[in-house]
């Protein structure tokens, strides 16, 4: 099945027919069964619709064919060839595939570059609020994470780049790391601001781990840059990771994948145990070859409605909840949303959950600046969408009218 295969064949029933009790089903998703039957959940990042077909029944053939035997893959997996080769279409990033590393999870790809890129005590430049397993990763292997706000601004979620230059010229800073699509307040960063980060890495001689996660689940006009495009000398610093698994939901195969372009990490990755850091396993490399070789138009067609939903959302926050203010996403399927003037404290998402029955991420979770916040993820149908909202109005002027 060819990647121009007919949509009417093979597209799912349609992104609004989701059914909450198949999704809580035993062989459902976390993000339904980590909650009570009462709650609608809207935090963890998996959307709520069946895989793309042809990954379905590629991996249906695999299993039935029982090749779930150790792989052979003595010059690396073949997706190494095939993530060159789409991101040279879809972004016209050029590199060889030899500069290409695989990993079971964007954040092991993170975490490896931290660990092998920097040392203990180094400063990390992270643009904050973030995603919070960053957190963790970075206190963990005792490095210093340097945060720099985004700042609310009327044109969106934005970052000072004197405030980053004079902090990164007044600490030892080692490393920048940087999540675009940015995780949790959508942003897509321009070629305009992604150049000033390249200066300042150039001019502090900063090793750049850029997430990419997101890439694919950009809302138009916005386009993602991945960084390490916008130059060779940039590539030969930066260590960019991404996976299929966001934008194809396939996060439960545990697959990812790296551009490495310091020749110091490529060696240092080489001689690396993977007894000791796990390797990805056949069937997340086949469901992902099958998603960037298959399955594009699958992605065309989740990306048209993820951007209705996402509009369906900031029409009805404007008008049922004003006083909830947010900036709609450029990319991702999440909406961070400023809930301070409720006047509920710094955990908003406590009260949705216990008074409305609707499980919203904590901004506390994603650290500075995540005060008051919450985090919602749209990915889902328009009914449940709405049922979503429903409850999140009826949480608020419940509470006022009281």
């Amino acid at each position: 099945m060819s990647a121009n295969t007919s949509r009417a064949r093979i597209l799912p029933a349609g992104f609004d027919d989701v059914d909450p009790e198949v999704l809580r089903s035993d062989t459902g998703m976390t993000k339904w069964r980590q909650v009570a039957p009462s709650v609608l959940p809207a935090s963890l990042a998996e959307m709520d619709f069946p895989v793309a077909e042809p990954i379905r029944e590629g991996l249906l053939r695999m299993v039935g064919g029982s090749a779930l035997g150790y792989p052979a893959w003595p010059e690396g997996s073949p997706l190494r060839e095939v993530f060159a080769q789409r991101m040279a279409r879809v972004y016209d990033w050029h590199f060889s595939p030899k500069e290409v590393w695989e990993f079971t999870s964007v954040t092991q790809g993170v975490n490896l570059a931290l660990h092998l890129g920097t040392e203990p005590g180094d400063a990390v430049v992270v643009h904050t609020p973030v995603y919070a397993p960053f957190y963790d990763s970075i206190a963990r292997m005792n490095r210093r994470l340097l945060p720099v706000p985004l700042r609310d601004t009327a044109l969106g979620w934005a970052w000072d780049a004197d405030q980053l230059a004079g902090a990164v010229a007044e600490q030892r800073v080692r490393a920048l790391l940087l999540v675009n699509p940015h995780n949790p307040t959508g942003r897509v960063f321009s070629r305009a601001e992604l150049l000033r980060l390249a200066e300042l890495a150039e001019r502090h001689d900063l090793l750049v781990i850029s997430d990419e996660i997101y890439a694919d689940l950009t809302h138009m006009p916005h386009r993602h840059i991945p960084f390490a495009s916008l130059g060779p000398e940039i590539a030969r610093r930066t260590i960019t990771v991404t996976s299929a698994t966001k934008a194809f939901n396939l996060a439960g195969l545990r697959c990812a994948v790296g551009h490495v372009g310091p020749s110091r990490l490529r060696a240092a990755l080489e001689n690396q145990p993977t007894d000791l850091y796990g390797a990805v396993n056949v069937m997340g490399a086949h469901a992902t070859l099958l998603a960037w070789t298959e399955s594009e138009y699958w992605l065309a067609a989740v990306r048209e409605h993820l951007t209705v939903v996402r509009d369906r959302l900031a029409a009805a926050l404007a008008a049922r909840l004003p006083q909830i203010r947010h900036h709609q996403p450029e990319g991702s399927t999440l909406a961070w949303l400023d809930c301070n003037a409720l006047g509920w404290g710094a955990d908003p998402a406590s009260r949705f959950l216990d008074q409305g029955a609707v499980q919203l991420s904590s901004g506390l979770k994603f650290g500075q600046g995540g005060e008051g916040f919450v985090r919602l993820n749209f990915a889902t149908s328009r009914p449940v969408l709405d049922q979503l909202l429903d409850r999140m109005v009826g949480c608020v002027y419940g509470r006022a009218n009281s």
